[in-house]
């Protein structure tokens, strides 16, 4: 048995490495949630979680069903595949009961730069501007309509 006489290092080491087995498996079992793995990779607990939040987005079918004016001007836009949340914002509660929210007037200055500002990321054949350069300032609904903004705005009266 002299093989084993300076083995107490090794003894140590195993006995270390068992205690951080033992110490994981406690810490695993009181963090990851008792649904883990139920369907997967994943939470079972999460869908019933998710589906119980209350809903923020109505959907363009919605929004088209009382902005029929707008949607004939999408139509044949450059926006036409882009949903009207995307840009107004989560309106669920509007479209419930249109007179208890109105939605607030957007910044067209701000709102179009989102996409629209150049970047060397963006595909070339992505319409980009330098908003600095492109409108002095003003705000993109002077110059192009939102809805369709390849088609010039009216001007003001």
């Amino acid at each position: 048995m002299n093989a084993f006489r300076d083995a107490g290092h090794l003894f140590r080491l195993a006995g270390v490495f068992a205690a951080g087995v033992l110490l994981f498996l406690v810490l695993r079992s009181f963090l990851v949630p008792k649904s883990f793995g139920e369907y997967g990779h994943y939470r079972g607990n999460a869908l019933a979680e998710i589906a119980a939040r209350p809903v923020n987005f109505a959907g363009h079918e919605t929004c088209e069903t009382c902005h029929a004016d707008v949607l004939e001007k999408k139509r044949d836009g450059k926006h036409a595949h882009v949903n009207c949340e995307a840009c107004h914002g989560p309106l669920a509660k509007h479209a419930d009961d249109p007179s208890s929210v109105t939605p607030a007037k957007l910044d067209a200055a701000v709102l179009c730069v989102r996409c629209h500002e150049a970047n060397a990321a963006k595909p070339k054949s992505f319409p980009q501007v330098v908003s600095a350069d492109h409108s002095n300032g003003l705000p993109c609904d002077t110059c192009h309509q939102p809805h369709s903004p390849a088609i010039a705005a009216e001007p003001a009266k």
